[in-house]
């Protein structure tokens, strides 16, 4: 039976933002949100990976119409899911894409395994795998946050079949245990995670995601990520959800971005300033991580020929912070990228 939690963050609203926030309701408990619902048709796609077997849930959502004969597959970050980009879907089938939008392995609708060696090589070749088998040849690849990583390493290791890359206010633009955050364990990491609660996920989208600025369709992604943590395989999400963490910290992309071969179009919310280990680096370190105004540009001049869109008053999700004036954008410079020949 789903639990049904009601955690208040009124308090937490008054301290942020000088007034109150509508409460967060976490009526979602269940780590494979079986009741939380998607904005299309969820299929799965059954492999093995490392002798294990696995199942990684996607959506597959035809193009309006006669369609453009393009794909875009959608990858989404760490504290994310496919659903969160239902705001982006429709225009692009509206535009005559077929959009592909998976759930990475160990997280929301697909396999959340107790021992796994994660890595981008290793969810690149499993989103490969998945494209195969969904019969798509050389798609643009579209990534936000953890998944703009996933999203580099996917075009490194597939340039030939990959005919555009999209990089929505990426992580892993600079190396932060090279700048000086500190090392922790994975063992460490768990215990963190297992401390994950709705207050403390709104009071981070709330100056990460958003800018300071909370409207009350927010709440529904973090009823969505609380809901995981809250189900009876909770403590198995935030095993993952360490995993994944020590990932994307000890596999930086930024030393590689000269090497991307494909076109390339940048999405940044210059008002994110999301860094992996800020808040355990000392005080004259984490003030200078996370500055995407910097860090886009700086990006820019790195991958060949790249294109650069900038959202000056936008945080890391411009996509669900400001969906029109995003997805204009999108769709406007998305035709300027040059497809493979």
């Amino acid at each position: 039976m789903m639990k049904r939690t009601v955690l208040t963050t009124l308090a937490l609203g008054m301290l942020l933002t000088g007034g109150p926030l509508t409460p967060v309701r976490s009526v979602f408990a269940d780590a494979m949100l079986a009741d939380f619902d998607y904005p299309h048709e969820v299929g799965t796609f059954e492999f093995t990976s490392q002798g294990q077997k696995m199942a990684m849930a996607y959506m597959d959502i035809p193009p309006s119409g006669a369609g453009n004969g393009g794909t875009v597959v959608l990858l989404h970050g760490k504290n994310f899911c496919g659903a969160t980009w239902e705001s982006v879907i429709q225009p692009l089938t509206l535009a005559g894409y077929r959009v592909v939008v998976p759930d990475q392995v160990g997280f929301c609708k697909s396999t959340k395994p107790a021992a796994y060696q994660f890595g981008l090589h290793q969810l690149a070749a499993n989103t490969h795998a998945l494209l195969e088998q969904a019969g798509v040849r050389d798609p643009i690849v579209m990534g936000h946050s953890m998944g703009g990583m996933l999203a580099m390493r996917y075009a490194l290791m597939y340039p030939n079949q990959t005919s555009a890359l999209v990089l929505v206010n990426p992580i892993g633009l600079e190396d932060w245990k090279a700048k000086g955050v500190p090392v922790t364990t994975v063992d460490q990491l768990y215990q963190g995670e297992l401390k994950t609660n709705a207050e403390g996920i709104k009071r981070y989208q709330l100056n990460t995601y958003y800018a300071g600025e909370w409207r009350s369709d927010y709440d529904r992604w973090v009823e969505m990520l609380a809901g995981m943590y809250k189900g009876d395989d909770g403590d198995l999400v935030a095993w993952n959800q360490a995993l994944t963490s020590d990932m994307v910290f000890m596999q930086p992309v930024v030393h590689e971005l000269q090497n991307i071969q494909v076109p390339t179009l940048l999405m940044i919310g210059e008002r994110d300033n999301t860094a992996i280990g800020k808040d355990r680096a000392p005080e004259d370190v984490a003030a200078r991580l996370g500055n995407y105004k910097e860090l886009a540009r700086e990006t820019a001049n790195r991958i060949p020929g790249a294109r650069l869109v900038t959202f000056p008053n936008l945080g890391h999700s411009p996509q669900v912070q400001a969906p029109e004036e995003f997805n204009a954008a999108l769709l406007e410079n998305l035709g300027q990228v040059s497809a493979r020949e």
